[in-house]
């Protein structure tokens, strides 16, 4: 009896109200390959070939949770020193939606950013002088996008689209998407890595939850692997106490031994997940520890990022971490940075945040050019939106506090194929409506997708009878100005 009459015979229900409609053309499939249609297959595991050669092997995304003000470091707006305390004109603002934080606001009095700005690089770019002096030596290395923009108004909706490509959750993150294409080129450590700092100021912080780096649909394995920064980097990763790994890996092949006979019969995918994740689990057992051990790390290195880069869960203790597991080829590692979410104290709060990532972000830029590593690293920073003009709460020239704005936002990528020194898009004189070169999310993502090697059109996964893929229903382009 072959694989495919028994995955046939007895597959789950949620399987055959699936896959059912599908069955005649598997069996005409099976007539034609015999036997050699293998368990892979049939849960659609392994990678995609890419459809051009990548500019980028792996991704170290840095999620700015909460949305960082767009005006106070890269979207320099001089004028706005005239207009203090005068009110958002209609015309700029023209009917758009506010959450339910200012719109009961009598006024919308404009708050100028109360930091200095000064141009950097041959390319010019503009950036908050006073917070970001080690980045700012970086310009001609990052490709600035000015223009990005969103439908979602709100923290929820707003992270998830930026993550997947929809606001709605459920569906596979961009990590999941490059881990299934990419495929593993370790096979001792996740291709997917989450990392959680912890900001120096938590003054007002947004809830995340693995729901972000779920697989959606994709293959269980392509989920997330999330490592802690305190205690064992992954729970249950050491023995108990008396249980040696000769013991351990008897159990965990008797366990995948009942596995395999049940993924023969069912058929089922999760079962096939749980295969690889008991024997992923096992050998990183002997390479978790050596991966999260900074203690071999020169100390040049240590005063490149920063003395908080000794500190477990700091954010520049995890960028460090995602530069090792890129040497060791981790695809894909996502650093969440919370507390950006500035509806009050901007000025309080924003130099605690620049200092977090100011320091290693510059490092890791400098770091991975010096390993040969940085053309075939792409980095991306930002958050899920920006931030308004018009102050919410109390106004002063020293502090104020700024509202959700999704029309336009600042994001910046380094290396990998992207075009240092380019600066792409352009906003009013408000920094509240975009009058160059609008980017929206979906088009990021298909640019993301062709530096990785993929027509995002052509990269999909069959669900629900449908071709689906990361950028959705709607037309999507990539966006060769940002591509060197």
């Amino acid at each position: 009896m072959s694989l495919l009459h028994e995955w046939n015979t007895f597959e789950t229900r949620r399987q055959f109200f699936s896959r059912g409609k599908n069955a005649l053309g598997a069996a005409a499939l099976s007539s034609l390959l015999g036997e050699a249609v293998s368990s892979q297959a049939l849960a659609g595991q392994g990678s995609v070939s890419p459809h051009w050669a990548p500019k980028a092997k792996r991704v170290i995304y840095l999620h700015m949770v909460g949305g960082p003000s767009q005006m106070d470091l890269f979207d320099y707006k001089p004028g706005m020193k005239d207009w203090y305390d005068k009110d958002l004109p209609a015309s700029i603002r023209n009917g758009q939606r506010l959450t339910t934080m200012t719109s009961g606001q009598a006024r919308f009095p404009i708050a100028p950013s109360k930091f200095n700005f000064a141009q950097y690089g041959k390319c010019g770019m503009w950036m908050n002088s006073d917070l970001l002096p080690h980045l700012s030596k970086n310009a001609d290395d990052i490709c600035w996008m000015r223009s990005m923009h969103t439908e979602a108004i709100n923290h929820e909706p707003a992270i998830c689209a930026m993550q997947t490509g929809n606001q709605i959750t459920g569906r596979p993150c961009l990590g999941s998407w490059a881990s299934y294409g990419l495929g593993s080129v370790n096979s001792n450590l996740p291709n997917f890595v989450v990392l959680i700092a912890t900001p120096t100021n938590r003054e007002q912080e947004q809830a995340i939850s693995s729901r972000l780096w779920s697989s959606g649909y994709l293959p269980g394995e392509h989920a997330g692997v999330s490592f802690r920064s305190k205690g064992d980097p992954i729970l249950f990763i050491n023995n108990p106490p008396g249980v040696p790994s000769s013991v351990r890996k008897r159990t965990i092949e008797g366990l995948n031994a009942l596995n395999e006979l049940n993924y023969r019969q069912v058929g089922d995918p999760e079962t096939h997940t749980r295969i690889q994740q008991y024997e992923m689990a096992f050998r990183m057992q002997a390479s978790v520890p050596e991966l999260t051990d900074l203690s071999k790390e020169p100390e040049h290195i240590f005063k490149m990022y920063g003395d908080e880069a000794k500190k477990p869960g700091t954010f520049a203790n995890g960028v460090l971490m995602a530069r090792r597991l890129a040497e060791r080829g981790v695809r894909f590692t996502q650093i969440y940075l919370n507390n950006w979410d500035h509806h009050s104290n901007v000025g309080g709060r924003m130099p605690s945040q620049c200092k977090d990532i100011d320091q290693p972000c510059h490092a890791l830029i400098e770091d991975l050019k010096q390993r040969g590593m940085f053309e075939d690293t792409l980095i991306i920073w930002g958050g899920e939106f920006g931030r308004t003009i018009y102050s919410q709460g109390g106004l002063s020239k020293e502090n104020y506090g700024r509202d959700h704005h999704p029309r336009c936002f600042t994001m910046w990528m380094a290396g990998g194929g992207s075009k240092g020194g380019a600066i792409y898009g352009e906003t009013d004189e408000f920094s509240y409506n975009i009058v160059k070169d609008p980017l929206h999310i979906r088009d990021f993502h298909a640019t993301v997708l062709h530096l990785l090697g993929y027509n995002s059109d052509r990269f999909t996964y069959k669900f629900q009878g449908l071709d689906q893929k990361l950028t959705g229903v709607e037309a999507a382009k990539v966006v060769k100005a940002l591509i060197a």
